[in-house]
């Protein structure tokens, strides 16, 4: 088992290598120069979309713009914000955070390409029920329906690990700690089955089977509930730490942008650190963080209520916004500005990495800003099991999807099993299931690469008949 386990690191190492994250930006970089940074032009627009002043409610799907992006930041906002960018920034320094904006930038085009053609071609039956993502782009658009395959079988697999045990095994975690610390509970381990940790992964699978067993409607309306409040409510506690630490932010702010280019004199001597260094782990982080690329996303955005595709690519496109450039950046704040970062020392930040560091940064500025992760990583990774689970069942459905009846018997299924993982993930040690999750996460991305770049005419043709027409239309309230 041991070996099978190194193998299975080895993979995910290779399948996370150079190579994707250079396919990943590259294709960013090469959608934002077709489109000309329509993530710029139409940014504001974007919001306005969210407002839903341009939703009428007589267009095809089954959501809003703001239920659609609030579903899709549910899978995305998770321990990647909060454990991820400290792993970025005891790897590759502070200047991991500017690479991590850059890669957000660009990933905000790749969103908006990806979820404009999850648009175009999704599927609405005869019930009204809507499908879409990168599998029916791949197989109706560019007619390559065995790539469409690969890509829901990476999905399907995906989603019981990075979506599921691995979320709940984050929450229980935290959960845990908490309740021992409190008196409630004693740490009590069994040969690495650990009872009070499947007791709150059953709590949890019956919170998770209430939302998702009522389809992508209750998981709609869930998300545009706890999602806005869980997001806000982190970004203001981050916001009040800084406030506490506000004769440091500035400095931060520089640091960040001195380290990413290597000025050493105004890093202040920074050692152990490089500019390639500060690219990759920014790089990693962001698009670990944010998705963009991988091809998830355009699965929540495609049942959204719209004649036009665009304006849910531009909904999308705040997504990778949101994520990266606003949440990860207050966490990356909070821990520059804490006591555990000097950067005089090799031990930067005194040998601790992931949540762990986050939660030492965040304590170190407020007495009670640990909790503030723990309850973060709680939520964060709550709300990724239930966007990750309507991942999962769209890629069951389309798997099964030449039989509809066997289709909803499938996706039926998929929910079931998908909920009584949950207290499995939350009991047991979990780095074998997440480095095989991790790799099928990973080859999601090529397919779907392929299919972002084999019709990006089409996504270039539709944004410029949009913006001919954009300067006529009018919200419907």
């Amino acid at each position: 088992m041991e070996k099978f386990a190194s193998l299975v690191a080895t993979i995910d190492a290779y399948v996370w290598g150079n190579f994707l994250m250079f396919m990943l930006v590259g294709t960013g970089v090469w959608l934002s120069i077709r489109m000309w940074a329509v993530q710029v032009r139409f940014f504001k627009h974007a919001w306005s979309l969210i407002t839903g002043k341009w939703d009428d409610p007589e267009d095809h799907g089954e959501i809003t713009h703001f239920q659609a992006l609030s579903t899709a930041l549910a899978a995305t906002i998770g321990t990647g914000n909060i454990a991820g960018v400290a792993t970025a920034l005891a790897s590759g320094g502070p200047g991991a955070v500017f690479w991590m904006w850059v890669t957000a930038f660009i990933g905000m085009c790749t969103k908006f390409t990806s979820c404009l053609l999850a648009q175009k071609f999704r599927n609405i039956d005869s019930d009204g029920e809507v499908t879409g993502g990168p599998m029916y782009y791949l197989r109706d658009g560019l007619e390559k329906p065995w790539l469409g395959f690969l890509f829901a079988l990476f999905a399907f697999i995906a989603s019981f690990g990075i979506g599921n045990m691995v979320q709940a095994n984050s929450v229980a975690g935290p959960l845990h700690t908490y309740l021992s610390e409190a008196g409630l509970v004693a740490p009590e381990m069994v040969e690495g089955f650990d009872t009070v940790r499947f007791l709150i992964g059953v709590v949890i699978a019956l919170l998770v089977g209430g939302v998702i067993l009522g389809g992508i409607k209750r998981i709609a309306r869930f998300s545009d509930k706890i999602v806005p409040v869980m997001a806000l409510g982190y970004i203001l506690s981050t916001i009040y730490i800084l406030f506490v630490q506000r004769e440091h932010v500035p400095g931060a702010i520089k640091l960040i942008f001195s380290s990413a280019f290597g000025l050493r004199e105004a890093a202040g001597g920074i050692l152990g650190f490089s500019v390639s260094q500060a690219m990759r782990w920014g790089v990693a982080r962001g698009l670990f963080s944010n998705e963009a690329g991988l091809g998830s996303a355009p699965i929540a955005h495609a049942p959204a209520k719209t004649k036009e595709p665009v304006r849910e690519g531009m909904v999308a496109m705040l997504g990778p916004f949101i994520d990266t450039i606003v949440v990860c950046t207050m966490t990356a704040l909070v821990i520059i500005t804490s006591g555990y970062f000097d950067p005089s020392q090799a031990t930067t930040f005194a040998g601790l990495k992931g949540a762990e560091l986050t939660a030492a940064a965040f304590k170190s500025n407020v007495t009670w800003g640990h909790h503030v992760v723990s309850f973060g990583l709680v939520f964060f990774a709550f709300s990724t099991m239930i966007g990750w689970s309507y991942y999962g069942d769209r890629s069951v459905r389309y798997l099964f999807d030449a039989n509809p009846v066997r289709a909803r018997k499938a996706v039926f299924t998929y929910r079931i099993v998908y909920v009584l993982l949950i207290p499995v993930g939350a009991a047991f040690p979990l780095e074998l299931i997440w480095n095989l999750s991790d790799i099928a996460n990973g080859l999601m991305a090529f397919p779907n690469l392929v299919g972002l770049i084999g019709l990006s005419g089409v996504a270039v043709g539709m944004l410029k008949d949009y913006e001919v027409r954009y300067p006529t239309m009018k919200p419907y309230k």
